[in-house]
């Protein structure tokens, strides 16, 4: 490694975000040709090539952080500037979906009868499915903080048991979440309320499955002692990410689910 006089880190050329770029190109398209010809496969070829260069990347930027020492005080300061505005953008992204709940919520308009939850719909009970979610959800912003603190008091075999909970916690959200679309009594394409519903519970499972996989990496990475009390920075955003998420959810239950009942 050269000398350098500064501490940022200028990384050298890769080609993971032109593969990245264009894998995602190919998953849009064809998720399109999917849509008009039934034919999935550029789709799930676009798929393969996005989580490939996932790993790699990944993979290059793990090596750069834990084993080559470049992420240095200056470099893990911007990171985290970083993952700060990056989740203020999706706090700004969900921001749009409430504002569109609440525009239809508080002023329902004539094609929708005037009334809200439109005519024909039965809303879920909040007191059932959605509470029980919200129990799990819940419990895993606990055992991912239970997490953190292992790591910090150098309790590795505990952060790796507490992180393996929040994982399985993740997954059975997104288990009982499917089972929940599938059970509802309306769609997507049920008025404005179906509309509003499935877009942004559906955005916030999909913002599940990727914190788990967050997770899920930094679980192996710790069985791997990438990480230390000072220095485990992958793990601690993807904690922020986890905390983000269920906060998300807590606003889509208390509006969404019960008071949009």
């Amino acid at each position: 490694m050269k000398n350098m006089m500064h501490p940022y880190h200028l990384v050298d050329m890769s080609p993971w975000p032109m593969t990245s770029s264009l894998s995602a190109l190919m998953l849009t398209a064809g998720l399109a040709k999917w849509f008009n010809t039934f034919d999935p496969t550029l789709f799930f070829l676009g798929v393969l090539g996005v989580i490939l260069s996932m790993v790699q990347w990944w993979r290059d930027i793990t090596r750069e952080g834990s084993f080559q020492g470049l992420h240095t005080k200056k470099v893990v300061s911007g990171l985290q500037w970083g993952m700060i505005l990056f989740i203020t953008s999706e706090v700004l992204f969900f921001f749009s979906f409430f504002w569109a709940f609440f525009h239809s919520s508080l002023s329902p308009c004539l094609e929708v009868g005037g009334i809200w939850p439109p005519i024909g719909i039965e809303p879920l009970n909040p007191f059932q499915v959605p509470l029980l979610n919200t129990i799990i959800l819940l419990s895993s912003g606990v055992t991912v903080t239970w997490a953190h603190h292992s790591i910090l008091h150098n309790k590795f075999n505990q952060a790796l048991e507490s992180l393996f909970f929040t994982i399985i916690l993740g997954l059975y959200f997104t288990r009982i979440q499917a089972m929940e679309y599938v059970e509802a009594s309306f769609s997507i394409a049920d008025s404005i309320y179906g509309t509003t519903f499935f877009v942004a519970t559906g955005f916030h499972g999909l913002h599940v499955i990727i914190g788990a996989t967050f997770l899920l990496v930094c679980w192996l990475r710790l069985k791997f002692h990438h990480f230390s009390s000072s220095h485990h920075l992958g793990f601690e955003a993807a904690a922020w990410y986890w905390h983000f998420v269920d906060v998300v959810w807590l606003f889509l239950y208390t509006f969404i689910y019960w008071w949009g009942k």
